[in-house]
């Protein structure tokens, strides 16, 4: 079944177009991947799916759909939940207060002990530093943090938008590990990363994303021994 389905889509900033006709699925209980370099348009995608920028042409399918011209608020409700780049967390509030800004909609509210329960088990060290301010977590926890707040919002597909900028390796590594501990769990994801060796290791389907085109697809293991990938991204 496919949860997420976007065609030919187009959009840009004021007169400039950035994408040109990008067309994804992502299939329910998977993890699928965008992997480009800085400036393919990746990010500019996500925020046309979300509705933070106007979509110009083409269509977002949502479980059977069409959500193209939704507000972003709209989007959330209905179950489409992005993890922004740079975490955006309220350094000032506890851990426990972060987590339950993340159930803010009705769907949401009505499920919170249970969410509560699902992101305590997916990160207890979360759990450990649950009346902590989030602005003295380390980057990686914080990252942590923002995933689960994402999951407080019961997502139909959780999007996140480059997970691991900014961390430390071993950080990544256990960044990784809980994106993948996420997808046995059957949490339907798009995954935009850099890090293109680790995304492949783990993912169900991945596209290659280039001057805001889609230049190509293929299974994470397909695109691992695909001699263009590996070499304009994996340096072999």
């Amino acid at each position: 079944m496919i949860t997420l389905d976007v065609q030919n889509l187009e959009s840009g900033y004021g007169e400039v177009k950035v994408l040109w006709g990008v067309s994804i699925k992502v299939k329910k209980g998977e993890l699928t991947t965008i992997i480009g370099s800085n400036g393919s348009g990746k990010t500019t995608f996500l925020k046309a799916i979300m509705g933070i920028i106007p979509v110009w042409n083409g269509k977002i399918i949502f479980n059977g759909e069409d959500v193209t011209k939704l507000s972003t608020h709209s989007k959330v409700e209905k179950g489409i939940v992005m993890i922004p780049e740079g975490r955006l967390i309220f350094p000032e509030m506890s851990v426990l207060e972060n987590l339950e800004m993340g159930a803010y909609t009705k769907r949401a509210m009505d499920r919170m002990q249970d969410s509560l329960d699902l992101v305590f088990s997916l990160f207890p060290r979360l759990k450990e530093r649950i009346q902590q301010k989030a602005g003295t977590l380390s980057g990686g926890e914080q990252q942590m943090l923002a995933v689960a707040r994402g999951l407080m919002s019961v997502p139909e597909i959780l999007i996140l938008d480059e997970p691991s900028l900014g961390l430390a390796p071993k950080l990544t590594i256990e960044i990784f590990e809980t994106i993948k501990k996420l997808k046995n769990e059957g949490v339907t994801m798009l995954l935009v990363e850099q890090n293109v060796h680790l995304s492949l290791a783990i993912t169900d389907y991945a596209y290659v994303m280039a001057e805001g085109k889609i230049v190509l697809e293929g299974t994470g293991e397909e695109l691992e021994r695909s001699d263009e990938v590996r070499k304009a991204y994996l340096g072999i």
